[in-house]
């Protein structure tokens, strides 16, 4: 059937054949976002990852009112907050009951914010008190990085914490989790995955040789690959960084030069860490994307990341 073009773009219920059996037709349905993918094919952006459709099978589609928002239950929220949380390591992680002090001589806000997760073991103003005192000492500023919505989110603003606004990046983060098996590997592409940084990978990644901290960082985690794309003359094009952490891989520090963008790169990078991660017994991919940051966002979306939840960066009011 013909869809009709004010549809693409909204969320829909569309009914298509799969196939007969014993001389029947076979149906199916796909309720999400609706979007084109060419002439012959559309692309249904279900909550279980993108369907590709051919137009030809289609019986009926209509629009359907927005979804309600899923929320990922409290326990999913702490282990798979952890597992970002090992993937991404601190020079310093101390407890504080169950919260996790963190400093990295101010090298991303993850490895410079306390991780507030269950009980720390003190009423909430003693615990923020800790905060400010463990970011005193490692010359941070103060920051607590919470899952949104959380009882410690609504603890820790309770007490007058505030949006760190001042962040650059972003202070209010997407946490994105797909199946690795739905990710396609690339082909006829050069995609390096070693498991140290080349010296052509930190000069992408930091501009140089990395301090300290960031080496800390980005190559302090164990099972951890450093991916770079490279054109036929052995020239970088791009970079990504993979690390499997329980029944998860870890995506992060994806770049493309800008004299390579909008060619698939960046989608041949994000599938070779996830092939990496499967090969490796990864079932899921997970990154992290600031709100902010909508270009990225819309790639992720395309190729069926969802979000689990949501982060945020709290500091004392001024």
């Amino acid at each position: 059937m013909e869809i009709p073009e004010e549809l693409v773009g909204a969320r829909v219920a569309l009914r298509h054949r799969i196939g007969e059996r014993d001389g029947r037709p076979l149906f199916t349905d796909a309720v999400g976002d609706l979007a084109a993918d060419g002439a012959e094919t559309v692309v249904v952006r279900t909550r279980r990852g993108p369907v590709r459709v051919e137009r030809s099978a289609v019986v009926a589609v209509r629009a359907v009112p927005p979804a309600p928002p899923r929320r990922a239950p409290l326990a999913a929220v702490v282990r798979l907050e952890g597992i970002c949380a090992d993937a991404w390591p601190a020079v310093v992680d101390r407890p504080l009951g169950t919260w996790r002090l963190r400093a990295a001589g101010g090298y991303t806000a993850r490895a410079n914010a306390a991780l507030a997760l269950g009980d720390p073991g003190l009423p909430i103003a003693a615990a923020l008190d800790e905060v400010r005192r463990f970011a005193r000492e490692h010359g941070v500023p103060p920051r607590v990085h919470v899952p949104v919505g959380s009882p410690w989110d609504r603890a820790v603003a309770a007490e007058g914490w505030v949006l760190n606004v001042g962040h650059a990046k972003g202070a209010e983060v997407s946490v994105l989790v797909a199946e690795v098996a739905d990710l396609v590997p690339p082909s006829g592409l050069l995609i390096e995955l070693p498991t140290r940084p080349s010296d052509d990978w930190w000069r992408l990644a930091v501009g140089g040789l990395p301090t300290p901290a960031q080496e800390r960082v980005l190559a302090g985690a164990p099972d951890t690959a450093f991916g770079t794309l490279r054109d036929q003359d052995g020239g970088v094009l791009g970079q990504v960084r993979a690390t499997v952490v329980d029944d998860h891989v870890h995506v992060s520090m994806l770049e493309v030069v800008p004299a390579a963008r909008r060619r698939g790169h960046a989608t041949a990078l994000l599938a070779a860490a996830a092939v990496w991660g499967r090969e490796r017994g990864a079932r899921w991919a997970v990154l992290q994307v600031a709100l902010q940051n909508g270009g990225a966002r819309a790639l992720y979306d395309r190729l069926g990341y969802v979000e689990h939840h949501r982060y945020r960066y709290l500091v004392p009011p001024a």
